[in-house]
C-alpha cells in the first residue's frame, strides 16, 4: 500500500506541473500602434493679442427734455436716421410765446424813444445822462426779448447729431420735465470697440494697428479696424490696460453693447511652428515626444508661445528639423520605438502635419515592432 501511495503522489505532481507548463504568455505582443511624425521648420509667424471687447457708438447721446411743458407734436418714429439738427420734438410754448409779443413791443417803445432822445440830445435839448438811460432800457429790453426767444427754442427738441434714433419714449399730450427721456440716438457710421490686453502684452500693443473682430451674432464674418487709442493707465486689480479700436461699420451691422472677440495682429516673423495636437499638456509642463536617431522617441519639453487655429509656436524646446510626433502622442511613452513606414514629412505651411504614418511598438524596450 506504502507504495501504491507513493506512485499516487508521483501521479498527482506530474499533472499539476503538465497543467502549469503550458505556453507562457507572449511579451511585448501588444498591436502597433500608429502614429504620424512631421519635421518642424521656421516659417512666417504674425504675433496676435486676443481680447473680448464691447462695441459703443462713436457719438451716443439720450435726448431729454430741458423744461418742464406738455408734448405739442413729435416728429420722428423709433429706428428713424435723422441728421443733425432737425426737430425731434415741439413742446406746448403759448406762454412762452404771448410774452415774446409783450416783450418785442416794450423793446420796439424802447427803441423809439431811444431815438427821439437821441435827436433831442444833438440839439442840446435834453441831457446826455437821459439819453445814457434811454439806451440802457432799450438794450434791456432788447435782452428779454433775445431770453424769451431761447425759452421758445427749448421748446423745440433737435438732434445734436446725425445718427440712429432708438425707442420713442413719449407721445404728443405726454408732460415731460428737465431730464425726461425722449429717446437714444447712436451715431453708429463707425463704432468704438473697447477691450481689455494683460500687461505683459503692453509692449506689442499702439495706434494704428490692425484689428480684426468677430461677433456671434454675423458667423464667418471678420470685422476689420484699427486701434485709436491704448489708455495711459493699467488696472492694478486685472494687470490690463484698455484699448480702444475704431471700426468702420457702414451697413449698420455692429450695434452699440454687441460682445465682440477682438484679434490684434503684429507684424510677420519668422518662428518655429509645430501642430498644436503635438503638444503634450501636464499641469503647467508641456512636453512633445521627439524621434531619435534609433527610431524610438524622448520626451522633450518645450515652452509654447501663442497658439492660433490648431498650431502652436515653440519659444525654446526644438530645434529646426527635429522630427516630432504628431498624432498617437497618448500611446508612447519615452523609449518606445517606432517603425517608420514612410518618407519624412514636415509642418506645412498652413500649420497642418504633412507627415507620415508610422508604427510604434508597444512597449519601453527599443527595437522594431512585431508585425
Amino acid at each position: 500500500m506504502h507504495l501504491h501511495a507513493r506512485r499516487a503522489f508521483v501521479l498527482m505532481i506530474t499533472l499539476a506541473l503538465a497543467a502549469c507548463g503550458g505556453e507562457a504568455p507572449e511579451r511585448g505582443g501588444e498591436s502597433a500602434a500608429a502614429v504620424t511624425t512631421a519635421v518642424v521648420s521656421m516659417q512666417p509667424w504674425s504675433d496676435t493679442v486676443r481680447g473680448l471687447g464691447t462695441a459703443s457708438a462713436r457719438e451716443s447721446v439720450v435726448v431729454t427734455a430741458k423744461v418742464t411743458e406738455t408734448v405739442e407734436k413729435v416728429h420722428f418714429d423709433s429706428g428713424d436716421e435723422v441728421e443733425a439738427g432737425a426737430p425731434l420734438v415741439t413742446l406746448s410754448g403759448t406762454q412762452q410765446r404771448a410774452s415774446l409779443q409783450e416783450a418785442q413791443a416794450a423793446a420796439n417803445e424802447a427803441d423809439q424813444l431811444y431815438r427821439r432822445q437821441a435827436e433831442l440830445a444833438g440839439q442840446q435839448l435834453i441831457a446826455r445822462s437821459t439819453l445814457d438811460s434811454q439806451r440802457a432800457m432799450r438794450d434791456a429790453a432788447n435782452a428779454r426779448v433775445g431770453q424769451i426767444r431761447a425759452q421758445l427754442g427749448d421748446r423745440v427738441i433737435r438732434a445734436p447729431f446725425s445718427g440712429v434714433l432708438g425707442l420713442r419714449q413719449v407721445s404728443p399730450g405726454a408732460l415731460v420735465t428737465p431730464g425726461t427721456a425722449i429717446a437714444t440716438l447712436d451715431d453708429t457710421s463707425r463704432m468704438y470697440v473697447d477691450f481689455n490686453v494683460p500687461e505683459s502684452s503692453l509692449s506689442h500693443v499702439a495706434a494704428g494697428q490692425t484689428l480684426t473682430a468677430t461677433s456671434a451674432a454675423w458667423p464667418g464674418r471678420v470685422f476689420e479696424g484699427t486701434v485709436e487709442t491704448v489708455t495711459s493707465r493699467i488696472d492694478p486689480s486685472t494687470r490690463s490696460v484698455a484699448v480702444r479700436g475704431d471700426f468702420p461699420n457702414p451697413d449698420g451691422a455692429l450695434r452699440p453693447g454687441m460682445l465682440l472677440q477682438v484679434t490684434l495682429i503684429r507684424p510677420e516673423r519668422e518662428a518655429l511652428v509645430v501642430p498644436e495636437i503635438s503638444i503634450v499638456q501636464v499641469g503647467n509642463s508641456s512636453y512633445v515626444f521627439r524621434v531619435r536617431e534609433d527610431e524610438t522617441v524622448e520626451r522633450a519639453d518645450v515652452q509654447v508661445g501663442e497658439r492660433r487655429e490648431g498650431v502652436a509656436e515653440v519659444v525654446s524646446g526644438l530645434e529646426p528639423g527635429d522630427r516630432i510626433v504628431v498624432d498617437g502622442t497618448g500611446k508612447l511613452r519615452p523609449g518606445s520605438a517606432i517603425d517608420d513606414a514612410g518618407r519624412r514629412g514636415r509642418v506645412a505651411d498652413d500649420g497642418t502635419a504633412a507627415g507620415e504614418t508610422v508604427e510604434a511598438a508597444g512597449g519601453d524596450t527599443a527595437g522594431p515592432a512585431a508585425e
